[in-house]
């Protein structure tokens, strides 16, 4: 339900951009009223068009809340999983679905193993050292890929010292593979984080 609250969100994004010239924030987007849409595209078939966009996505908000508080009544984050709680950008959900879908930290031998689990690495097959293709994509767990690639949207935003991290990546990429090298990170971190029982320091995580 989260990832179909995309489809209307980028919908609305891209027709106001369209019609208006100006791009608008998510923040902006979501607390839009249907006053709101009519002083900005007083075309009725286009603000229509958002209202209807904007009804779907908070229709999917509300079982998407109701969901979630079930959720956090009946699993509990056990003692070992709490300090997943310190990672920036990874709430109570996202440890939840963490804790669910890692079992015991033990089983990956190493943190490459645990990163390569949650599809945070490339996939490719060498030859005598040389590239010969891409492997399988779709090896690991889906569950723990979509709660690492949702946790950085949250910790860019709200945390300097990533933020800062994201902006080196992305001058010298672009903003994909800058995503992939914080979901990467924070996959890590997670992995020291629960192998050695730790806190988050983001100082030695993002450096």
């Amino acid at each position: 339900m989260v990832q179909h609250t995309t489809t209307p969100f980028l919908s609305i994004q891209t027709l106001c951009t369209r019609n208006t010239g100006r791009a608008r924030s998510g923040n902006r987007i979501t607390q839009r009223t249907a006053e709101d849409v009519d002083e900005l595209l007083p075309e009725p078939e286009l603000a229509l068009a958002v209202k209807s966009n904007l009804a779907v996505m908070r229709c999917l908000e509300t079982h998407i809340a109701a969901i979630a508080q079930t959720v956090t009544q009946r699993v509990k984050l056990r003692a070992e999983f709490q300090d997943l709680l310190t990672v920036s950008g990874i709430g109570q959900i996202l440890a939840l679905t963490i804790m669910l879908e890692t079992g015991d930290i033990r089983r990956f031998p190493a943190v490459g193993t645990f990163a390569s689990y949650c599809r945070c690495v490339g996939s490719q097959k060498l030859s005598n050292g040389k590239r010969k293709g891409s492997g399988n994509t779709k090896n690991g767990n889906k569950y723990l890929a979509w709660a690492f690639v949702e946790a950085p949207h949250f910790a860019v935003r709200y945390n300097p010292c990533i933020k800062r991290f994201y902006q080196r990546k992305q001058a010298k990429t672009n903003t994909v593979v800058a995503t992939k090298a914080v979901v990467h990170t924070l996959a890590r971190a997670c992995f020291y984080i629960l192998h050695d029982q730790v806190p988050f320091d983001v100082s030695k995580a993002f450096q």
